[in-house]
């Protein structure tokens, strides 16, 4: 299968690197490339892409806001989930503050890049935020987890009572990063079935990708990050 893409960054050399980048993977096509927001979400809105790359820093509308035009993303706990096919959001930028990375995953982006990445670890990127796992910078990982160790938060995730006791299980083990494949294995269930599963906690949650849904686990105490 081929991944179409779009390429959203308001610098000319940029773009063009991370086009010739993702070009050059054979499973991927880059459909349309913008310099600002507000023609990132046109792009996604005209070529249905499974994949916005984008920057945050843009003219108009910034790459959060462009991001939550195009997920569709709405507050946790109001029922909206992630429809098959919906166009996906790797944000890649050189900023990695902490406000940065939670505006862009409240936005509904499915992964957080710098872009300092490697090109083999972008086309990788792409590829998982594609399939719709969740991807983050491992400088960015490290945050988050600290963030959430220890003492559990309170919890501002709504609809956990309506989670099946399998669909609990499955949030766990997007709290903890795990694949669909993990998933099938740890849980022996087939991966069909996983991704079912998936959607559904997605759906119950309110919550537009699998990057939220690890943070919503681990607010809910459901994950218990070492240091």
């Amino acid at each position: 299968m081929t991944i179409r893409v779009v390429v959203a960054d308001d610098q000319e050399a940029v773009r063009t690197g991370l086009v010739l980048i993702l070009g050059s993977a054979p499973d991927i096509d880059v459909v349309a490339e913008v310099a600002d927001g507000l023609a990132a979400v046109r792009a996604a809105a005209e070529h249905r892409p499974d994949v916005v790359l984008m920057d945050i820093r843009m003219p108009g509308i910034d790459g959060i806001e462009a991001t939550r035009r195009i997920t569709g993303s709405r507050p946790t706990g109001t029922g909206a989930g992630t429809a098959a096919g919906a166009t996906q959001v790797l944000v890649l930028t050189t900023f990695d503050l902490d406000e940065l990375v939670d505006g862009a995953l409240a936005a509904g982006a499915g992964g957080f890049l710098l872009k300092s990445v490697d090109a083999a670890r972008l086309t990788d990127g792409v590829r998982a935020v594609a399939r719709g796992e969740g991807v983050l910078a491992p400088e960015v990982t490290r945050r988050v987890i600290r963030r959430y160790a220890g003492a559990p938060r309170p919890s501002s995730v709504q609809g956990l009572e309506r989670l099946t006791a399998r669909e609990t299980d499955v949030l766990a083990g997007l709290g903890r990063g795990l694949s669909n494949a993990e998933l099938s294995a740890e849980l022996m269930i087939s991966e069909g079935t996983t991704k079912t599963h998936v959607s559904r906690v997605l759906a119950k949650l309110g919550l537009r990708s699998r990057t939220q849904a690890a943070i919503a686990a681990q607010e809910a105490g459901l994950v218990r990050p070492g240091p």
